[in-house]
């Protein structure tokens, strides 16, 4: 099974890492959440998701994983920040990892600069960003280019969810 990398920290939102996490490990997958530090405890920015970082962004190297999971929220925008939150997900890209991403997460694919000719879709106000950054971007619940599923918002998380389940166990 998958060796799942959760990047993400307090702000994410709850239900686009909730919802995906339950149906992973229901499916077999493990998974790691890294923020900046160990051991911190996360908010969901609607206040129903508390949830403990396993590691630190400075313990994990990207070969130690299959995948990359990025939940939305403002939490994306505050990991592209963090020039470790950058290479880690560059280096994952680079190694064509499969990479799950929905809502905000593409944002650091942007900051990572590897969206260059591939389809994605995201959020609506990050759509723009998107093109800029050199996607092809779609208005659809879900947009699956290689190894790279991502979908627009919560409302979108069965799609998201069938997709990803689908790359995780090809």
């Amino acid at each position: 099974m998958s060796k799942i990398a959760v990047l993400m920290t307090s702000m994410f939102e709850d239900v686009e890492y909730t919802k995906p996490a339950e149906q992973f490990k229901n499916a077999g997958h493990s998974l790691t959440v890294i923020s900046p530090e160990a051991g911190q405890e996360l908010t969901g920015k609607q206040g129903e998701a508390k949830v403990t970082s396993d590691k630190g962004i400075g313990e994990v190297k990207p070969e130690e994983f299959d995948v990359l999971f990025i939940p939305g929220g403002v939490s994306p925008d505050e990991l592209r920040a963090d020039d470790r939150f950058v290479a880690f997900t560059k280096k994952m890209m680079f190694m064509n990892k499969k990479t799950l991403v929905i809502c905000h997460g593409p944002q650091l694919l942007i900051s990572a600069e590897v969206l260059n000719g591939r389809n994605i879709t995201g959020f609506k106000s990050i759509q723009t960003d998107l093109k800029y950054a050199g996607a092809n971007v779609f208005d659809e619940e879900v947009v699956v280019c290689g190894n790279l599923v991502s979908s627009r918002n919560p409302d979108d998380l069965p799609a998201f969810i069938e997709k990803s389940l689908s790359l995780l166990d090809s």
